[in-house]
């Protein structure tokens, strides 16, 4: 589940290996660059951390962060 800190969306994923969470990050990647939405993503080893928020609304979650957030749990879910 998202967690709403500090005015951003935040969650973390676990996968069996760096190489799962690699490609999670790719493919999150090209959803980001399709939308022009761009989260904040950190990886270590089999855990990525993404952290949502709108810029230009003043860094405050907005819907097109929600958006964004369903279908990275989206990507998440087809890569376990």
């Amino acid at each position: 589940m998202w967690q709403n800190q500090n005015n951003k969306l935040y969650k973390k994923f676990v996968f069996d290996d760096f190489n799962q969470a690699v490609v999670f990050i790719n493919k999150i990647a090209e959803l980001a660059n399709k939308l022009n939405h761009h989260p904040t993503i950190t990886n270590t080893y089999n855990t990525v951390e993404l952290w949502l928020s709108t810029h230009d609304a003043g860094d405050i979650v907005t819907d097109k962060d929600k958006q964004l957030a369903s279908s990275i749990d989206a990507i998440g879910e087809k890569n376990r």
